[in-house]
């Protein structure tokens, strides 16, 4: 789904990324850790085409993206849903216009088709009751879940995550981990989660969505579906990947700089 060839990428003289190689299958998460500047959301950028890289190349379900157009990028884009940091809400629509923003904007479908398609990801994330509140009124683990219902209106094959759960109390980002976890698990969805939150990181490797007969949801232990949960790491570290790897080769790892990160 996603292919980094020896991509390098420079701001002002400053090498952000330096030879970045790996790739991320279908229905895989890979998750990007690393310290603040290391370059982690530069390539959430690259991947979105908001930026070209310096050298290499970057490959989106086969195809090569690094020399395209604003106009041959947008087709490309509806198949990737981006969750920012802060949910990053127009502030004078309501979360049911920022759900439906573009579905809106384009008018492709009538209105009443919209605001079906806006309730349904609005009860996914469990905020069926905030149709019509304006983002001021939610707290900040509200504004997430907003935008990972906006970012889910194309239905996507892939949803990148630029640090979802920063700054947020451990019920509500325990909410934020789950619904990541039941998009890659009954969706399908193919994931890049930024972050250097290693409780989250390591969360969402070990455990895994399950639906039951009745349509009721439930999250069990990797130990119980050994094999199905397909997550895997690397880490940024002076504008390289310092590791790549499963959770397992993280956590055991001798490195000084993994050992500083880890414990």
């Amino acid at each position: 789904m996603i292919c980094f060839n020896n991509v390098t990428k420079t701001f002002n003289d400053e090498v952000v990324l330096r030879d970045i190689s790996f790739r991320i299958h279908q229905g895989e998460t890979k998750v990007i850790l690393g310290e603040s500047g290391s370059g982690k959301s530069t390539i959430l950028k690259l991947i979105l085409g908001l930026i070209k890289p310096d050298s290499g190349s970057i490959l989106i379900e086969g195809r090569e993206i690094s020399h395209m157009s604003e106009r041959e990028l947008v087709p490309l884009r509806r198949n990737i849903g981006m969750v920012f940091q802060e949910g990053a809400l127009f502030d004078s629509l309501s979360v049911r216009d920022n759900v439906g923003y573009r579905l809106y904007e384009e008018r492709l479908k009538s209105e009443p088709e919209i605001d079906t398609i806006v309730g349904q990801l609005l009860s996914f994330v469990g905020l069926e009751d905030a149709l019509d509140k304006m983002p001021a009124q939610l707290s900040g683990g509200m504004k997430r879940r907003v935008g990972i219902a906006r970012a889910l209106v194309d239905t996507p094959k892939i949803v990148l995550y630029d640090e979802p759960t920063s700054g947020l109390d451990p019920i509500t980002k325990r909410t934020i981990i789950e619904l990541m976890i039941k998009l890659r698990d009954l969706e399908g969805v193919t994931t890049v989660f930024v972050t250097h939150d290693l409780p989250a990181a390591v969360t969402i490797a070990s455990q895994y969505a399950s639906a039951a007969k009745d349509g009721s949801i439930s999250l069990q232990e990797e130990g119980e579906t050994s094999g199905r949960i397909k997550v895997s790491y690397i880490m940024l570290h002076d504008a390289k990947i310092c590791f790549e790897g499963n959770l397992r080769q993280l956590m055991e790892s001798r490195e000084p700089y993994i050992r500083t990160f880890v414990e």
